[in-house]
């Protein structure tokens, strides 16, 4: 296996194995809508689920979420395979948390219908590891179109 595949691929088997363990611990140990102080009025877990986008907009529109998946999927691969250089090792790292935050999200809706979120900050609306991977590697490809 090439080692751009390889650091891709386990970056993203690394977030979808995290991001679907912890959705389960939430799923099978609070009912929808519980939340659990972790620190007082500043984090807490807290059950909910969304069929839509970042910060719950776009409601219902799960279907459109799923096929969007696909297309980043199918671009993230292509542009692997053509476009990414071996020596690209922080843009790897980046397409890899792209990849298993997609993944891992896209799981829930094909799975549950709807995207199971947790992480609750109070001043920010509630997510999941996957969301985070997702912003994560947003951040880094910005960063590294920055540079260029």
């Amino acid at each position: 296996m090439n080692k751009k595949y390889l650091i891709v691929l386990s970056t993203a088997f690394f977030v979808v194995l995290l991001d679907q363990f912890t959705k389960f611990l939430i799923r099978n140990n609070l009912n929808l809508g519980d939340s659990i102080p972790i620190i007082k009025s500043t984090f807490h877990l807290t059950y909910v689920t969304n069929t839509g986008s970042a910060f719950g907009l776009f409601k219902s529109l799960n279907w459109f979420f799923m096929l969007f998946s696909i297309a980043v999927i199918i671009g993230i691969f292509y542009h692997l395979r053509r476009k990414i250089n071996e020596k690209e090792k922080f843009l790897q790292l980046a397409i890899g948390l792209l990849l298993g935050g997609t993944i891992g999200n896209m799981l829930d809706r094909i799975i549950y219908g709807a995207v199971t979120d947790f992480l609750d900050f109070r001043i920010w609306p509630v997510f999941n590891v996957a969301d985070s991977a997702v912003t994560v590697s947003v951040v880094f490809l910005i960063i590294l179109l920055w540079k260029e």
